[in-house]
């Protein structure tokens, strides 16, 4: 029997092949590069920019240059500042990942892991975790973790069933999302205040900071980060394909459901992770894809990648202007990101009422 003939113009465009932007990707990576160096060298503790660079070579093996720091500037750099931009780097890669692949799954522009609940439900998991210190591990997930991504997934389906999240319904699906998230962020802080002593903490928490940052989280979502990013990378043609509707994906050779099925894992595990090792971040997972958009199109052939890279730019610069706004305080990193955010979001919710989107 003769394969189907692919009829859909859009389905045609998608079958032929793509290739990643190098310039656009050069762009985005001389931009995290450039943040990366602003975040290590400023803060309480000024450090010169060329010795920062030169001291991060001269800590790679069979490198030796002389960087010209103190010990002091060195540890500082290497065991405070350098962990937790990395970890800024993964935490805004893993949540504009997910956000790009909840977009694809639901064929909606404003999915995102903070409007749909899920990075809520993630957080009541992980506090349900740290409040009754419950040691539990299934393979490489830890108690944190396991319990955070069933809250995510619990979130998803409470998304989907209350706004019947059928593709187009926007107002329907974040009204749901809405929902859960104050419905998940009241009882979040319900567990976390029974410490009164944390009540900083849980402020931290609810507000977003990476001020536990250290080597081990870096590991830890460094692992979801590879393995779920990964997936996310191997199907971001098959999220293209899905643009174009259910039974030209089945002409296409794909199997929707199942892609579904595994975009919403990966993209609530990567959630997950994150939001256990930094609490509640907002709009990263909505900014960065759309901003991503607009300069290099809406193949998630270039999405998916590009939006690592600057998921990552973005919370490593959020990061660094809590640190420095009002220094020696710190703000909430989701602070910063919801003065963003907040009005990007208000921009594309116009834009998709007008049917623009």
């Amino acid at each position: 029997m003769p394969a189907a003939e692919v009829t859909h113009p859009g389905a045609r465009a998608l079958a032929r092949s793509f290739r990643l932007p190098l310039g656009t990707t050069g762009v985005f990576v001389g931009v995290l590069a450039a943040v990366c160096l602003l975040s290590l060298g400023t803060g309480a503790a000024g450090l010169p920019v060329w010795g920062v660079a030169r001291e991060l070579l001269d800590s790679l093996p069979f490198v030796a240059v002389d960087s010209g720091l103190s010990d002091r500037q060195a540890t500082i750099l290497l065991q405070l500042r350098l962990p937790r931009v990395v970890l800024g780097g993964m935490v805004g890669a893993s949540l504009a990942v997910a956000g790009a692949g909840y977009q694809g799954v639901f064929r909606n522009p404003l999915a995102d892991p903070f409007l749909l609940g899920i990075a809520a439900g993630a957080g009541l998991g992980a506090s349900v975790a740290f409040v009754f210190d419950i040691d539990v591990a299934l393979g490489p997930f830890g108690s944190v973790q396991l319990l955070a991504f069933v809250g995510a997934l619990v979130a998803v389906a409470m998304a989907m069933t209350i706004g019947r999240a059928a593709p187009g319904q926007t107002a329907s699906l974040l009204l749901a999302g809405i929902a859960s998230a104050s419905f998940f962020t009241a009882l979040q802080t319900l567990l976390l205040s029974r410490d009164i002593t944390a009540q900083r903490s849980i402020l931290a928490w609810l507000f977003g900071t990476l001020i536990t940052a250290n080597w081990e989280r870096v590991g830890i979502v460094g692992f979801y980060l590879a393995i779920c990013g990964g997936v996310l990378f191997v199907l971001r043609r098959q999220l293209d394909v899905l643009r174009v509707g259910e039974s030209e994906a089945l002409t296409l050779g794909a199997q929707p459901h199942r892609i579904r099925l595994i975009v919403i894992i990966a993209s609530s595990l990567l959630t997950a992770a994150a939001v256990s090792v930094s609490g509640l971040i907002a709009f990263v997972g909505l900014v960065v894809p759309h901003a991503v958009r607009l300069v290099a199109g809406s193949s998630y052939r270039a999405v998916v990648p590009l939006s690592a890279i600057g998921g990552a730019a973005f919370l490593i610069a959020a990061d660094w202007l809590s640190r420095t706004v009002i220094s020696p305080a710190e703000v909430g990193i989701g602070v910063i990101t919801a003065f963003v955010g907040a009005p990007f979001f208000a921009v594309l919710l116009w834009r998709s009422r007008a049917g623009a989107l």
